[in-house]
């Protein structure tokens, strides 16, 4: 799902926001949250989310098989196949995912920037 401006969305899940402080220092007083249901207008598509260990660590790895792989020991060689094979459902989950993140406007005026567009269902309104 690609998300643009100005389209109308329902917040998916609820959504903790953080804690509120006050008096001594960290004495929490309560919490804030979003429920889902909300509605909202979305104002701007950031581009792609940052990427996860993980991901970052396959690309690594293959990279270096690609450029050594071919001139490592055996030995090296099969746990660095293991290790990417490993890793290989981490990566295809990020190439097969929409990686956009998004600001919106909730009606009741509060703004959620950096949200993941996995969390937001458009409307057909």
């Amino acid at each position: 799902m690609t998300l643009q401006e100005g389209r109308r969305v329902r917040l998916a899940a609820d959504l903790a926001i953080g804690g509120a402080v006050a008096g001594e220092p960290g004495t929490l007083v309560g919490f804030l949250s979003l429920g889902a249901g909300i509605e909202g207008t979305v104002e701007r598509v950031d581009g792609e989310l940052p990427e996860g260990a993980q991901v970052r660590e396959y690309q690594r790895l293959k990279g270096l098989f690609d450029d050594y792989g071919h001139t490592m020991p055996q030995a090296s060689r099969d746990r660095l196949v293991a290790e990417l094979a490993e890793l290989e459902p981490v990566w295809a989950a990020h190439r097969g995912r929409d990686l956009a993140t998004v600001r919106v406007r909730w009606d009741n005026g509060l703004v959620l920037d950096g949200a993941h567009q996995e969390v937001l269902t458009p409307l057909d309104r």
